[in-house]
């Protein structure tokens, strides 16, 4: 899952990079309003963290800039104005939700998973396709009700990317765009790899390999 950063404050930012990085989440971190508006036009994201006091183009300003194109991703405010209109403002300007900062981390990730689930219409905390459940939560995934195993963070982030999206087809690239942020090494075969590792712990049917076009799980059953 990739998530884009918008903070301009380096500890900060740093902080909330670091703590999404051991949490399995790619995370591409920009300290500017009018950079991240072009950034978000050319890639693909998950979620986005987006800061209200920002230079080059104010947060509020890049909300709506982002919501004026009908651009549906998930948008989380995390800013220290803690005033009424900011708040109005910001929620009712299109974000899903507003995080008052200094916040505890562990809160922020509850708070994205939460988002994540209403966006993709799951109320449960937990995504399954009726055979494999993985919950966000511990990184754990069962099959078929069985006994929950751990996954790395990058078998998570593969797994998640796959039954967010049960029955498509999703290419190398398009996982591996979920696995890596900007600055990381690509793994030569690292799809293959983390595949034949999650088959090897929750069993060789749970993802289907569609030779020459990608991998998929089946549409919940």
């Amino acid at each position: 899952m990739r998530v884009l950063l918008i903070e301009d404050d380096l500890m900060i930012g740093e902080a909330i990079q670091d703590a999404l990085k051991d949490a399995s989440y790619a995370t591409d971190w920009i300290r500017n309003g009018q950079t991240a508006l072009t950034t978000l036009a050319c890639q693909h994201y998950d979620l986005v963290l987006l800061d209200l006091g920002l230079p080059g183009k104010d947060g509020l300003e890049v909300l709506t800039s982002i919501r004026a194109i009908d651009h549906p991703v998930p948008l989380l405010i995390i800013t220290a104005r803690d005033g009424l209109d900011d708040r109005l403002r910001g929620l009712d300007g299109g974000a899903d939700d507003y995080v008052l900062k200094p916040f505890e981390m562990a809160e922020l990730l509850a708070r994205m998973r939460a988002v994540l689930r209403r966006k993709a219409g799951n109320a449960a905390p937990v995504l399954g396709n009726g055979v494999v459940s993985l919950d966000p939560a511990t990184r754990e995934a069962s099959v078929n009700g069985g006994s929950p195993v751990q996954l790395s963070s990058r078998e998570f982030s593969l797994l998640h990317a796959l039954l967010v999206r049960p029955g498509a087809i999703l290419s190398r690239s398009e996982l591996e765009d979920r696995i890596y942020g900007w600055g990381e090494e690509v793994e030569s075969n690292a799809v293959e790899y983390l595949i034949h590792a999650l088959r090897r712990k929750l069993g060789s049917e749970v993802i289907r390999n569609v030779r020459g076009v990608g991998w998929m799980v089946s549409k919940s059953i």
